[in-house]
């Protein structure tokens, strides 16, 4: 609690010993709360009390009433009661006390300040572990929202992805495969620098290849991806290779919706050795990724690690769902 919306007892009792030793009359010491724009409704009866019967009432009675009233009008005196307070612990001209109390008033005026400083600090503390947990509990918030945004658009493209294998016409399924693969790095943010393109040759049967680039691991990537029925061999690995053999820093990822020839991996592997990275992925992976709501961004880096670090341009790697909640 800010001390200067409520004046705790502690401070309470050191103003009401303060603020008398500053003011050297009644009237003065009334006047000291009108300069912190005390309203005079609230001191109209100590005004009365002070000039019908001065020696009725004490400074420190006076003081004691103003707080009191002060610290019950609650929010709506707050600016009164931070005035109060300013005007205490910034009181340098002692010459006006009477010359008996200055050095009292000195000390009290340096303990105000000292109670405010501590009390400020563990205020700010306060706040502070309060602002953090808030922020904390925010992230937290804004995660679980953006686990469900996420989890609602990985189900619309599930339905999306399994409804391709019911379509026969080959062109449509490519299409609609390029605007699944668009949505599908878009929801795992990853990043794609060109619009996948059909470049399937329909007259070959069902064959379709999207071409597209994404960047992800500080890495661009040359995505295609192949739906035939045979496994992918040589030659279409061949063609893939050269457009990463001429662009320095480039890498590859091969998704079939069959299978790879193992002359194919094996070519995968002696580009390794050249310092090229081509990792290898089937359609079934990515049907198991959707089922069990994996991270992609996760499946992907580890494929690619294993690729380069167990030389194994083809590997299979468990999927972590994102189902799972953290501790």
């Amino acid at each position: 609690m800010n001390i200067t919306f409520h004046y705790p007892p502690e401070l309470m009792n050191l103003l009401i010993e303060t603020i008398p030793l500053l003011c050297k009359s009644k009237r003065n010491t009334l006047l000291f709360f009108r300069g912190a724009g005390v309203e005079d409704e609230l001191t109209k009866d100590l005004w009365e009390t002070v000039q019908d019967n001065r020696d009725s009432i004490t400074k420190y009675e006076i003081v004691r009433s103003v707080l009191t009233r002060l610290n019950e009008r609650g929010e709506s005196a707050l600016r009164e009661r931070r005035e109060v307070l300013k005007r205490v612990v910034e009181f340098e001209n002692y010459a006006g006390c009477w010359p008996q109390d200055q050095l009292n008033a000195k000390g009290l005026v340096a303990e105000i300040r000292e109670v405010i400083n501590v009390k400020d600090a563990f205020t700010r503390m306060d706040e502070e572990r309060r602002r953090e947990r808030q922020q904390h509990i925010d992230k937290k918030e804004e995660e679980l929202r953006s686990k469900q945004k996420r989890t609602e658009a990985i189900g619309k493209l599930k339905d999306e992805f399994f409804s391709l294998f019911s379509e026969l016409d080959a062109t449509k399924r490519g299409k609609a495969l390029e605007s699944v693969l668009n949505k599908l790095f878009q929801v795992y943010e990853i990043s794609v620098r060109e619009a996948f393109t059909l470049t399937g040759d329909s007259g070959e049967g069902v064959v379709e290849q999207i071409d597209g680039t994404i960047e992800f691991g500080g890495y661009l990537y040359f995505v295609e991806m192949k739906w035939w029925k045979e496994p992918i061999g040589v030659p279409e690995i061949s063609q893939h290779l050269v457009r990463i053999y001429h662009r320095p820093e480039s890498r590859a990822i091969v998704i079939s919706a069959s299978n790879f020839t193992d002359p194919a991996v094996s070519m995968c592997k002696e580009a390794l050795v050249k310092g090229k990275v081509i990792t290898l992925c089937t359609l079934e992976e990515l049907v198991m990724l959707l089922e069990q709501q994996g991270d992609l961004t996760d499946f992907l880096r580890r494929k690619v690690q294993s690729t380069i670090i167990d030389k194994n341009p083809f590997p299979r790697v468990e999927i972590h769902s994102t189902l799972k909640t953290g501790s």
